[in-house]
């Protein structure tokens, strides 16, 4: 089965995985991603039969989805990533905890439940597509989808969800209402292990508060988020939305944030060298240091970890700080920079900030390039 992605981030990040809703696709999550690629590898895919993914014969089941979820992975060789899902993709989020846990670090499940409708609802609106096609039902959803704030606030994006709707093959579409309609995690809710987070709307009439509630109650240590929204509420208020996932999965204090961005970027060997030779006297100066600079500027969502190395390695140029500039080398690597671009910021600091600087420059790379064992 061929499944369309999107991987976004650098690549010592931990990924952090989207699974859509019924109707949408990978774009749901776009506004997203700005304020979580500071801190993650970001990775979207289209639900079979929506979006770009292939169209294959249905009716579908959730574990089905959920083996196009640990398939997708082994091709991308990632062994465990974050599982965020809404609605159906909350379903898959479901099944991958209770029969995968292994391949999850945490899980969030997003304005979903355990069980979604009766079959003969579900029944009843696949009868309706195959007679009326998708805008029989598309003003109604969209209702659930978004707030009446929302309607009227954002009229550009719900048009742009709305044309996303109508896109979708009827046959995929029936599909996955199969598939959702014959899913029950009821009985087996209890099994899962990763540390979970649950997500809904106070204005969800799909899936709402009391059905996060009762969730809560079966999944051990779940924590419950619920937001001013309707279905959607990581289209909605996508801010928000990104806050609370990056809260829950790296830490709502700056230190804590700063510390995984620092290690994303500098790698666990040098900062667990650095935090074993802190001592009274530059402890202080450690902290300060994880504080500011990784957790006030380097997880602002203004510029990519892959611009941020190239400005920071043309800064330190002039300052000719060689221990630095060679960590930052080292670092470039984990977000992404290539040997040619590091090439091109040394070759443009020899205009800009004079040739003695860029030639010791030069020599340090290579420096580098010689330890990591990279042809130059």
């Amino acid at each position: 089965m061929k499944t369309n992605y999107k991987l976004q981030g650098t690549p010592n990040s931990p990924v952090l995985m989207f699974s859509n809703s019924l109707g949408a696709d990978l774009t749901m999550w776009d506004e997203l991603v700005p304020y979580l690629l500071p801190y993650f590898r970001v990775l979207q895919y289209d639900t079979r039969g929506h979006g770009q993914s292939e169209l294959t014969d249905g009716p579908y089941t959730i574990e089905q989805l959920g083996q196009d979820v640990i398939d997708l992975l082994d091709t991308l060789k990632i062994d465990k990533v974050y599982f965020c899902g809404l609605s159906m993709g909350g379903l898959i989020g479901q099944y991958l905890g209770i029969n995968h846990p292994d391949r999850l670090h945490k899980l969030i499940i997003s304005n979903t439940d355990t069980k979604i409708g009766t079959v003969e609802r579900w029944n009843d609106r696949i009868k309706t597509i195959n007679e009326q096609g998708m805008q029989a039902i598309v003003d109604a959803t969209m209702e659930k989808w978004f707030t009446e704030s929302y309607h009227q606030t954002h009229p550009s994006r719900v048009a742009e969800m709305k044309k996303i709707f109508l896109a979708n093959r009827p046959e995929g579409y029936t599909a996955c209402c199969s598939a959702i309609g014959n899913a029950d995690f009821r009985a087996d809710i209890k099994q899962i292990q990763p540390e979970t987070l649950i997500i809904t709307g106070d204005e969800d009439a799909v899936t709402n508060v009391a059905q996060a509630e009762n969730m809560q109650k079966e999944i051990a240590g779940a924590e419950l988020k619920v937001f001013h929204a309707r279905h959607l509420p990581s289209t909605e208020l996508p801010a928000y939305y990104a806050e609370t996932l990056i809260n829950f999965i790296v830490g709502e204090d700056t230190f804590d944030r700063g510390m995984h961005v620092r290690r994303t970027v500098l790698g666990d060997a040098h900062v667990d060298r650095a935090n074993g030779n802190k001592n009274e006297f530059n402890t202080d100066f450690q902290e300060f240091i994880s504080h500011y600079a990784w957790g006030e500027i380097w997880t602002r969502p203004g510029l990519p970890k892959h611009s941020r190395s190239l400005i920071t390695l043309a800064m330190l140029i002039p300052l000719n700080k060689k221990a630095e500039f060679k960590m930052h080398v080292k670092a470039a690597f984990n977000n992404g920079v290539t040997k040619d671009e590091i090439k091109e910021v040394i070759l443009q600091s020899g205009i800009y900030c004079g040739l003695p600087a860029a030639n010791d420059a030069m020599h340090s790379a290579e420096e580098v390039f010689t330890d990591l064992g990279i042809e130059y």
